[in-house]
């Protein structure tokens, strides 16, 4: 096993990487920027390296400043959580070459999945299904844009090439749009992202957001854990994660499963990893494929009763998967809410001091978050401030159980989007289930 690892994030991710070191007895080094000194993790972790001042770029984002405190600190590995480097292939061959393991898939292999033409190609070549695009980076050719757009027919969406996280994609509903949307498409991909390539795929007009969870180690070993649903979302960010998706059948699930298994194999995947889909109509349709462990995680490890982030710490150690395909079973129902330092109703970020927190307990009620009473949420990062799960018997019990731990949840001082979260749960929209993405919006009145 690792003797000592060095954990490349913050906040509830880092706390959930130390947790697992401790149960494997693995040492762990926690860096950190000015503005975090006093981070949950930073405080219990083996060693504490300050790596810079609050701005992303100038620590966690500052890779020379994370190599060099993982070599003042004798750390073996560097996981990278989510965010931030996790899915950064520079980072991971940097890594590599300093002399570290990377907890996370091979840097070709991110680089690979990152660009999501390249992305699709692969995935096309492996057997999972795609939506009909441009199959390829769109040119400067306008008449050629518009042929493309007229054999997939309208509407259509443009994407970044580079993209993620909801950004760099336009939908065009009208040929007389798309000659501006594929501009300003690419002007946007190039400032976010560095990278100005852009492709052309259908825009499915009501899906659902599910993704599936695999895991494979260096020996060759590929196995997927099921499906999530990801659909309650805001602005393509996800809000509220469940597992198992309402309404996937067995059959759908084994399908599908044994699809991404395959498309591992074929990829030489190392990891864990998630393939996104959209689905509409009783159809899969392949987005991308995330390089890293997933904010929702949790969801799937509730239900199978299986750990993966120490499953990604054996991996790395060199060991073989700790279960085969048929050792996993879907027990039950989970949900999971974001909890985000955010005005329930605007969704502006509110940093400040935590003045109370409590958190709620009870059969089946997991939380995952760093803050603690006295804590002050600094305004450089992600709002996101913990996460919430409730698991039961079935998805109506996971439900109840979730509306009572946020009842029962305080955290004062600042504003959070707990009344957000106990609106969608307790409307009967969502407790019907199989809401497409466009669900959360519409409840909002928000266009979409």
């Amino acid at each position: 096993m690792l003797g000592k690892i060095l954990i490349a994030n913050r906040g509830e991710i880092a706390l959930r990487i130390l947790r697992a070191c401790r149960e494997l007895g693995i040492k762990a080094v926690a860096v950190h920027s000015e503005a975090d000194r006093d981070l949950k993790h930073v405080r219990l972790a083996d060693e504490s390296v300050c790596i810079g001042p609050a701005p992303a770029r100038e620590s966690y984002l500052n890779v020379p400043a994370i190599i060099s405190a993982a070599e003042v600190t004798d750390a073996v590995a560097i996981h990278p959580g989510y965010g931030f480097l996790s899915e950064n292939a520079d980072f991971a061959e940097k890594v590599i070459q300093s002399g570290f393991i990377f907890i996370g898939p091979r840097p070709e292999t991110i680089r690979l999945m990152g660009d999501k033409v390249s992305a699709i190609e692969a995935m096309r070549k492996a057997g999972i299904p795609c939506l009909p695009g441009s199959d390829g980076p769109l040119s400067d050719n306008y008449d050629e844009n518009l042929k493309i757009a007229r054999r997939i027919g309208f509407p259509i969406i443009i994407k970044a090439a580079g993209g993620g996280g909801g950004r760099g994609m336009r939908v065009v509903h009208s040929e007389a749009n798309l000659h501006s949307a594929i501009a300003l498409t690419r002007g946007e991909a190039s400032a976010a992202f560095g990278n100005d390539t852009v492709y052309m795929e259908k825009f499915l007009e009501d899906p659902r957001h599910i993704e599936f969870q695999v895991i494979a180690d260096s020996h060759g070993n590929v196995i997927h854990l099921g499906e999530r649903d990801c659909s309650t979302q805001r602005r393509h960010q996800k809000v509220i994660e469940e597992a198992p998706a309402p309404g996937i059948t067995e059959e759908q699930r084994r399908e599908m499963g044994a699809r991404c298994v395959r498309a591992c194999q074929d990829i030489g995947y190392l990891g864990a990893g998630t393939f996104e889909f959209l689905y509409q109509e009783g159809e899969f349709y392949f987005i991308e494929m995330n390089t890293r462990v997933q904010v929702e995680h949790p969801v799937t490890e509730m239900v199978t009763g299986f750990d993966i982030v120490k499953e990604q710490l054996r991996i790395a150690a060199g060991e073989t998967l700790s279960i085969r395909q048929e050792d996993v079973q879907l027990r039950g129902h989970a949900i999971e809410c974001r909890l985000n330092a955010e005005d329930p109703a605007s969704f502006v970020p509110s940093p400040g001091l935590i003045e109370q927190f409590h958190m709620p307990g009870g059969p089946g009620i997991r939380v995952e978050t760093h803050i603690y009473n006295g804590y002050k949420v600094p305004p450089y990062y992600d709002s996101m401030i913990g996460k919430l799960i409730a698991h039961g018997e079935n998805r109506a019990s996971a439900i109840a159980r979730m509306r009572t731990a946020l009842s029962e949840m305080v955290i004062g001082g600042i504003k959070c989007n707990i009344p957000l979260l106990l609106d969608i749960v307790n409307d009967a929209a969502f407790e019907a289930g199989g809401q497409n993405i466009h669900y959360l919006e519409q409840k909002l009145g928000l266009k979409h």
